[in-house]
């Protein structure tokens, strides 16, 4: 996600009484996250799904729940621009939403899905009626699992905006509903196609900073407009999860990357306990104060989160993991994006580099490389561009000028759906499968459980039940 755009967060336009849980409701549901480290038995005839292929599509027919402004609607439009693709259907609360991207659709197509937008649960008649391939799921944070789980029910692939649930027990239940449906479940966290995370990817799996010891990723945005959409649009259910929630209720965008440059859960490692804080929690309720009168429900409202939540994490390689999140206070946007290894390190706001292995600039004696590879910092846009004319991933090659052309600053997200339909075309794996999305996912409820308790370390479980171990780490995609 670019620097000071709302990008995922407006996930739909569905209106508070329709869509949204009470505070009182998230917060009975996230309280209790139970046994952190359980690992129930796979049921009987459902079958692991790490490196799960299905059938190629020659088509993709796709349909959408959820079609918020900043998320669901330029999502789906974007893959008007995509080959092997159809949209057939789509789906919000508000007529206005669907008419939109319908209208849209028809005149870069020439094809116009069919619109659903009747009541709130329109989307499991366009389910039965319709389908669909793949479905994408752009509805508030409480409502992602049970409408994977329906989604991939009904027959389709469920591809679930961030984050995948927010309870362990939702984790668990959406888990297991892909592998007793054999459909894959792919949380759609769109920095992983970042050009920056993809160069950074390119360069560890190059060996170029050695062995991996550390990571720090992070989430600083400052979100606290969001409040304003209080009757339409994201505010109208995010702001009740400030209220109901202690921790890091947002970790995966800048945890995602970070975790795939270390192959978190494929084989080579994967998370194992984490312990969390978080600071007072004050700015919610005084931007409510300042920006609505007394009597407005966001001014009944006892906020409960952290402003700032800071988490650390412990693989079971012995790795760490700093994870930060703040949606709150005003600072400048950061992702943090950083990984270190025993020759080198990688970060990124801004992007710097410092390595034993990296090859010295062209022209040595001007820089400060010594002969043998870069060891202090290099930084600055010489440098950029010299870091990406030697390491750019093949696949922004391939991809970057289209995505710059049709998404501008949302250039990730152009390559996040390109990949996918391009996956289900082929009949490959998907880039991210369920088992990850869970994993990035599950930092937020245990980092609620580990703040509860004083800063207590909390197990991962462990979603694949061992079966991790068997999972390639993800390929340079050309």
């Amino acid at each position: 996600m670019e620097p000071h755009m709302m990008g995922k967060h407006d996930q739909s336009q569905r209106g508070d009484e329709a869509a949204s849980a009470t505070a009182a409701q998230i917060h009975a549901a996230n309280v209790a996250p139970g046994d952190t480290g359980a690992c129930p038995p796979r049921p009987e005839g459902s079958v692991y799904m790490g490196h799960f292929s299905a059938p190629p599509l020659e088509v993709v027919r796709v349909a959408a729940i959820g079609l918020g402004q900043f998320r669901g609607l330029p999502q789906m439009k974007l893959l008007a621009h995509i080959p092997h693709c159809e949209v057939v259907a789509v789906c919000d609360t508000f007529a206005d939403a669907t008419k939109e991207l319908a209208d849209y659709l028809e005149q870069a197509t020439g094809k116009r899905p069919v619109e659903y937008h009747t009541d709130p649960a329109a989307y499991v008649r366009m389910l039965d009626e319709q389908r669909p391939d793949a479905v994408f799921v752009n509805t508030p944070w409480e409502t992602h699992a049970q409408t994977a789980i329906e989604v991939m029910e009904h027959g389709a692939h469920a591809l679930v905006e961030v984050p995948l649930a927010t309870t362990l027990a939702d984790l668990w239940r959406v888990v297991d509903a892909a592998e007793r449906t054999q459909k894959h479940c792919m949380m759609l966290e769109n920095v992983n196609y970042g050009r920056e995370e993809l160069l950074f990817l390119n360069m560890v799996r190059q060996g170029l900073i050695g062995e991996l010891l550390h990571g720090e990723a992070a989430y600083l945005h400052d979100l606290r407009q969001q409040m304003l959409s209080a009757e339409r649009g994201c505010g109208s259910w995010r702001t009740y999860h400030y209220a109901a929630r202690n921790g890091n209720l947002y970790p995966t965008h800048g945890l995602g990357p970070v975790a795939q440059y270390m192959s978190i859960g494929r084989g080579e490692d994967t998370f194992d306990r984490l312990v969390s804080f978080g600071s007072p929690a004050l700015g919610r309720a005084a931007y409510a104060k300042r920006h609505f009168p007394a009597d407005h429900p966001w001014n009944q409202l006892e906020f409960r989160c952290a402003d700032i939540n800071t988490s650390l994490i412990r693989t079971k390689a012995g790795r760490t993991l700093l994870v930060q999140w703040d949606e709150t206070t005003p600072s400048p946007y950061d992702r943090r994006n950083l990984i270190r290894g025993t020759e080198g390190t990688l970060a990124g706001y801004p992007l710097r580099v410092a390595g034993e292995k990296l090859s010295p600039a062209p022209d040595a004696a001007a820089s400060t490389a010594h002969t043998e590879g870069w060891r202090e910092w290099l930084q600055g846009e010489e440098a950029e561009r010299e870091l990406y004319a030697r390491y750019e991933h093949p696949l922004y090659k391939r991809l970057g000028q289209a995505a710059q052309e049709h998404a501008g600053r949302k250039a990730m997200d152009f390559i996040l759906l390109w990949r996918i339909i391009e996956c289900l075309h082929r009949g490959d794996p998907l880039d991210q499968n369920v088992y990850e999305g869970a994993l990035w996912s599950a930092v937020a409820p245990l980092s609620e459980k580990s703040v509860h308790e004083g800063g207590m370390p909390q197990d991962f479980p462990d979603f694949t039940r061992g079966d991790w171990k068997t999972t390639p780490p993800l390929p340079i995609v050309p």
